[in-house]
């Protein structure tokens, strides 16, 4: 099926007459630090599926990156807020930070499906590589069921469908592969590039970069 036309199924799969759902984007992510990327990403998710607003849920202690060390989540939100101050539908969720672990994406979704109520469809937006891992994430059943999975195409990750579905069943109806510009900016490279004294001037939106060298961040 093509982009446009999973776009289509997805817009339209209310039953007619049905009271219309709010349409609400899930971006969940360490975002050390949040940058354009993440930005672009959200971008046009919100505006090619038509939803009404995404939440961008820094990560507090997420499970598979236990080999890595992570800025410490309050600065982490702080930096996501200063990203997207001027952004009206993207809203920062501390739902994932303010909470104890272990951080499993499943919960999270829970938690925030339990916060909107039942009038609100789910969008998780993910890259191609996590889509690519879901059958080794925790409860990934229960969040195909429970969501919509956005998945952003990207060039050198393929999929092999096949056995998505025999670990998944059902997963092909749920997912939306969604187009988008590539951009090679990643948190570990601007890490990267700070620790070796580079400029990261148009990778990360201007406040976050004077956050970062104002509290010395990935030094």
């Amino acid at each position: 099926m093509t982009v446009t036309g999973q776009i289509d199924d997805a817009l339209a799969s209310a039953p007619l007459n049905a009271p219309a759902k709010r349409r609400i984007g899930v971006f969940g992510g360490t975002f050390d630090p949040i940058h354009v990327g993440h930005l672009i990403l959200a971008e046009e998710a919100w505006y090619k599926l038509k939803l009404d607003c995404i939440y961008l849920a820094p990560a507090g202690d997420p499970p598979h990156k236990q080999d890595r060390k992570l800025t410490p989540v309050q600065e982490r939100v702080c930096m996501a807020e200063l990203a997207t101050a001027d952004v009206e539908y993207l809203i920062v969720s501390r739902i994932d930070a303010d909470r104890s672990g272990p951080h499993y994406t499943a919960d999270m979704v829970r938690l925030l499906s339990e916060q909107e109520g039942p009038d609100v469809e789910l969008y998780f937006l993910m890259g191609m590589d996590s889509l690519r891992d879901l059958p080794t994430w925790h409860e990934s059943a229960w969040l195909v069921e429970n969501c919509r999975l956005v998945a952003l195409s990207r060039h050198d990750v393929e999929l092999d469908w096949a056995r998505l579905e025999a670990a998944i069943p059902g997963i092909l109806d749920r997912v939306i592969i969604l187009d988008m510009p590539e951009i090679e900016i990643a948190s570990h490279i601007i890490q990267a590039r700070v620790q070796t004294g580079q400029p990261i001037r148009h990778q990360v939106p201007r406040l976050v970069e004077a956050y970062i060298f104002k509290h010395g961040l990935y030094k």
